[in-house]
């Protein structure tokens, strides 16, 4: 999986544990997710998304095996 979240994070200003908060994870879990290194539930992509405006799409990338 490949993720843009950080770069709209940035452009939200927020910080990692701002946007956590936001939706309801601890910073590790935003750290996990900008580093591709962990799959967001559909409810949490969701939530992701909502917070900095993005549609699910543009936040992660996921690539076929």
């Amino acid at each position: 999986m490949y993720t843009c979240m950080k770069e709209f994070r940035a452009r939200h200003g927020f910080t990692q544990e701002t946007l956590a908060a936001k939706v309801g994870v601890c910073r590790e879990t935003i750290v996990f997710l900008e580093k591709g290194k962990y799959n967001p539930s559909l409810k949490l992509a969701h939530n992701l998304a909502k917070a900095l405006h993005a549609r699910i799409d543009e936040l992660f990338i996921f690539e076929e095996d």
